[in-house]
């Protein structure tokens, strides 16, 4: 479906507010239901899922240490709006089709309110899987002030509901940083960049086979997926009218498998103030911008010096990052533009202050534990492709059981051709540095033999992280604290098509 670019004015996600207060916190309910949705004024309205009525689903906003409770309500059909393929684990024939469960990406929260993949439910919670607990989760919000986003997590179907429709955004705000004078109101805006494509009635398209077809099996899971239009707040190629001033945006890549290098066409930088768990110390000053699925970024553009100008934010990672095949420059290579037409409405007061926050680092020698990790290709039972963390399947015992308060250090060992986005649900952690290493010898010994020196996060990952890139051919070293809470969570890639084909497994924090 060919489309024109930057046709549309970027919508701005409204702030859901809760229905009232319940055991005497902030109550949500919010319903996860199918309905029509304009992608772009010039298709036909498309069917998806989404969050009240509306993708990406509105935004939830709390303050650090805000106790709220949400209700997430299954009013979704019973029949699935793309196809689910019933070899893989979790949606084998007798599970219904349609189930979700949803994640707080990013959040400290008790392994019950986590969204653990097994404890989905369907519509009425007529059915529900083998550790669904509650049906009201409770988030402390017991973290910094951040951008994190919330999202559908069922096993062996992430990748679909995602896709369907089935994220939206989750702000933690603090009025304290109002004293850093950065841009806020009208001026602080959610970018959620996700990909998508779609059918000539408007419909969306999302494959069912793999290429070449698997034998027997239909439909079937494919090892990635990447839609051919870019959507931002779930317009595709929209464009925002801005003033000539700061804006400070808040960026989260919700594609399935898509990593974004984005750059802008007018050759100004970006201010970056924040990752993943929050605030960096301080700004620090890029020309290029990667995000792996699931990363977030909070940047400062300052459009001052563009008054009249059009610029374009532009994309040049390839698929299937960092080997894959590039993008085309006037389709996936384009994601939004800025146009700086807009009067100034007042004075820009706002700053991009020298200092930010303090993050206390953690060091290699805290550790209780050191973890070494691996990043498995193997073939499965119908000759696909899949992956696998550390060689172990899902239902395989738990072998990861680190002690509530400990201090571990992961060692990810890439041993695949790809970038993979590693989240780990709980915690937050710091990056310590990548390094190549002898894959060869790995194979042989399974010892690590580096080829190189040890390479240090670049400065805008020194902040706090809960998706880390682990690239092929290195390791990737990450340090974090199990706390403040025991029980059960999950890791996995944050590449759907990988989570939900056997790249995830559990970790079981024990009580100390």
């Amino acid at each position: 479906m060919n489309l024109d670019l930057f046709a549309d004015k970027l919508p701005i996600p409204q702030v859901l507010k809760p229905r009232r207060k319940k055991q005497g916190v902030p109550y949500y309910i919010v319903r996860m239901q199918q309905f029509k949705h304009s992608f772009h004024s010039s298709m036909p309205q498309t069917t998806t899922w989404g969050f009240e009525g509306s993708y990406p689903g509105p935004v939830i906003e709390v303050r650090p240490n805000q106790k709220i409770k949400v209700k997430w309500v299954n009013h979704l059909p019973v029949k699935h709006l793309l196809p689910v393929d019933t070899t893989i684990h979790g949606a084998e024939p007798n599970v219904p089709r349609v189930r979700t469960v949803i994640h707080l990406h990013g959040a400290v929260v008790r392994p019950e309110s986590d969204g653990y993949p097994d404890a989905w439910f369907t519509r009425g919670y007529r059915v529900v899987g083998p550790k669904f607990e509650r049906k009201i989760y409770d988030y402390p919000n017991l973290q910094r002030p951040t951008t994190l986003w919330y999202h559908a997590h069922a096993i062996g179907i992430t990748r679909l509901n995602v896709y369907a429709g089935l994220a939206g955004v989750y702000l933690i705000r603090d009025p304290l940083e109002y004293r850093l004078n950065l841009p806020r109101r009208a001026y602080d805006i959610v970018l959620f960049i996700s990909d998508k494509s779609f059918n000539d009635d408007g419909s969306l398209y999302y494959p069912s086979q793999t290429d070449p077809p698997t034998p027997g099996v239909n439909p079937s899971i494919v090892s990635d997926f990447f839609g051919d239009t870019i959507l931002v707040n779930g317009k595709v190629w929209p464009y925002l009218e801005v003033e000539p001033r700061k804006y400070r945006f808040r960026i989260i890549n919700g594609s399935n498998s898509r990593f974004y290098n984005m750059k802008l066409s007018s050759g100004q930088p970006f201010y970056q103030i924040g990752s993943d768990g929050g605030l960096l110390e301080a700004p620090v000053v890029v020309n290029q911008l990667l995000l792996s699925p699931a990363e977030r970024a909070e940047v400062v553009l300052d459009f001052c010096p563009y008054m009249g100008d059009q610029i374009t934010l532009t994309n040049d990672a390839p698929a299937s990052y960092p080997n894959g095949s590039p993008v085309d420059p006037n389709t996936t290579g384009q994601i939004m533009q800025f146009r700086v037409n807009q009067p100034l409405a007042g004075p820009d007061y706002s700053e991009i202050p020298a200092r930010l926050s303090k993050i206390k680092p953690l060091r290699a020698a805290q550790a209780n534990v050191n973890r070494n990790l691996t990043l498995d290709r193997q073939t499965d039972r119908f000759g696909r492709s899949f992956l696998l963390l550390n060689n172990t399947r899902w239902t395989d015992p738990i072998s990861i059981k680190p002690r509530l308060w400990d201090t571990e250090v992961w060692t990810l060992i890439n041993r695949t051709n790809a970038t993979h986005p590693i989240h780990i649900h709980l915690v937050n952690f710091q990056i310590l540095d990548r390094q190549p290493f002898d894959l060869d010898y790995f194979n042989k010994t399974n010892k690590i033999k580096a080829t190189g020196l040890a390479i240090p996060p670049d400065p805008n990952e020194r902040g706090w992280k809960d998706t880390v890139r682990a690239n092929p051919g290195e390791i990737t070293r990450i340090i974090m604290k199990f706390e403040p809470f025991s029980g059960l969570y999950p890791w996995h890639c944050h590449i759907l098509e990988h989570e939900d084909h056997e790249m995830m497994l559990p970790f079981e924090i024990q009580p100390y």
